[in-house]
Parts: C-alpha cells; sequence; structure tokens
C-alpha cells in the first residue's frame, strides 16, 4: 500500500517532468529508427498521437534543425549526430578507453567496440575498427538488439533478474538466423549463466558467420556501465579459440577502463 509520502514524491515528479518535451523526444526517436523517413500519418499512428500533434512535433524539428521534410516524408538531419558527437568527444572515459581497444584491435586485427544499454537496444560509444573486413557495418551510435548481441547479454547479465524479465518481455525478439535464441525462458538462463560466467559469446545469433566475445565495465560500486568486445567471422576464430585469446586481451581492456572509470 503507498504511503502519503510515496504519492507526494510522484505528484512532485509529474510537476518536474515537461511532457510536452517527453513527447518530442519521443518522436525524436522513432526518426532515428526510420533512417527513410515517416510520413506524418505514420509518425502519428507510431507514436501515438492525434495527427495535429504530431505535426506540431515534426515541424518544431525541422525548423530547429534536428529533422528535415522531402515532401511527404520528415528525416532526422545530420543535427543530431554533431551532437552525439560533441557529447562522445567531451566524454573522457571513451577517450581514455580508444588506447586499451586499440591495444585489443591491434593484437588481434579484429575489431573493438564499446556499448551501453539504451532500452533493449545496445547503443555502440566506442569503437576501433580492425584490418580485417566484417559483413556487419557498425560504428558509433550504432543500436542493435540486446537479447541477440554478446555486449547485449553482458549488459542484460548485470540487470536484475526482475528487470531482465520485464526487458525480455517487451522485447521484440525474432529469429535472425537458425542459431538466434528466440525463447524467453531459455533467453533469461542464457543471461543469467553470463552473469555467473563474466562474460558472452554470441555464435552467429546476429548474422550468420558472424561470432564476437563480450566483457562488463563496472563502475566504482560494482555495477555494469557498459561493455566492450571484438567482433570477427567465425572462419577466424572458433569459440573456444576466443576464449582462450582473446577474453584475456579483453578482461586486461576493460581493467585499464574501469581503473579510469573509478578516478572520476
Amino acid at each position: 500500500m503507498s504511503t502519503q509520502h510515496d504519492r507526494d514524491q510522484v505528484a512532485e515528479h509529474d510537476r518536474d517532468q515537461v511532457n510536452s518535451l517527453a513527447k518530442g523526444l519521443g518522436v525524436m526517436e522513432l526518426l532515428a529508427a526510420h533512417p527513410a523517413g515517416l510520413t506524418l500519418t505514420e509518425a502519428a499512428e507510431r507514436a501515438e498521437m492525434t495527427r495535429a500533434g504530431a505535426r506540431r512535433f515534426l515541424l518544431t524539428l525541422v525548423r530547429s534543425g534536428y529533422a528535415t521534410q522531402d515532401g511527404r516524408r520528415f528525416r532526422l538531419s545530420p543535427r543530431l549526430l554533431s551532437v552525439a558527437r560533441t557529447w562522445l568527444d567531451g566524454s573522457s572515459l571513451w577517450s581514455f578507453a580508444l588506447g586499451p581497444m586499440g591495444a585489443v584491435a591491434g593484437a588481434l586485427k579484429e575489431s573493438c567496440s564499446a556499448g551501453v544499454l539504451s532500452g533493449e537496444d545496445v547503443v555502440y560509444v566506442q569503437r576501433v575498427a580492425g584490418e580485417r573486413i566484417t559483413s556487419v557495418a557498425l560504428h558509433v551510435g550504432t543500436r542493435l538488439p540486446a537479447y541477440c548481441t554478446s555486449m547485449g547479454r553482458v549488459l542484460l547479465a548485470g540487470l536484475e533478474p526482475g528487470e531482465v524479465q520485464s526487458l525480455l518481455k517487451r522485447a521484440v525478439i525474432k529469429g535472425n538466423t537458425a542459431k538466434t535464441i528466440t525463447d524467453r525462458a531459455r533467453l533469461a538462463d542464457v543471461i543469467a549463466d553470463v552473469a555467473h560466467r563474466g562474460y558472452a559469446v554470441v555464435d552467429e545469433e546476429l548474422e550468420l558467420g558472424l561470432r564476437s566475445i563480450a566483457v562488463p565495465i563496472r563502475d566504482r560500486h560494482g555495477r555494469t556501465a557498459a561493455a566492450v568486445n571484438v567482433s570477427t567471422q567465425s572462419v577466424r576464430f572458433s569459440i573456444r579459440e576466443m576464449e582462450r585469446q582473446v577474453l584475456p586481451l579483453l578482461k586486461d581492456a576493460a581493467r585499464q577502463i574501469e581503473g579510469y572509470l573509478a578516478m572520476q
């Protein structure tokens, strides 16, 4: 049963929230998820708004330079990328992480990436490209489903069991390949095993031929703040080889990044 104090806190939170800003950010996220753009009708339906309400938000984004209008379609503009890059450039943690991640990429000739959890996705916040080419084009700002990626599973493993269950319940889960685990109960077991082992290996669940391994980056309180991974073609490393050769390098990089994070 809620107390008067609880109700007062909820009321204070509601007073502090600018609902129109929250809705506008939601429209921006919708456009980000649809690079080809959305029509007014499509945006209104997906945002669960009236056409008039969606139109106001879309035109505000256009006039502020965060979106463009081409005929009937609205798209995000490059201005949002510049904002994101300004934030990343000012984030000393990810600037520092380039060193340890670059050492991993250089030693293996493979790409090394860092990501954080955003809803049901993992978002790339730093990346050092390897010398070898992979079929998946990844860069800072890329969003991938957490349930079928190594960084995503490491990040999910850092949540409380109830949070994992809630996230898996609302996530859109589909079979990208024949190897993709789509059963939610099994996914929960896999994530629990990742929490126990301290790392995650994903074998061709996002794309056939793509294999990756990830470890957590923890803050000074021991909570999972981010993840770092190496992705490669399956013909280059077996899972056993990744655990023997790649995992120690990733753990060392994570320790260095954690040491820097602890000083902040």
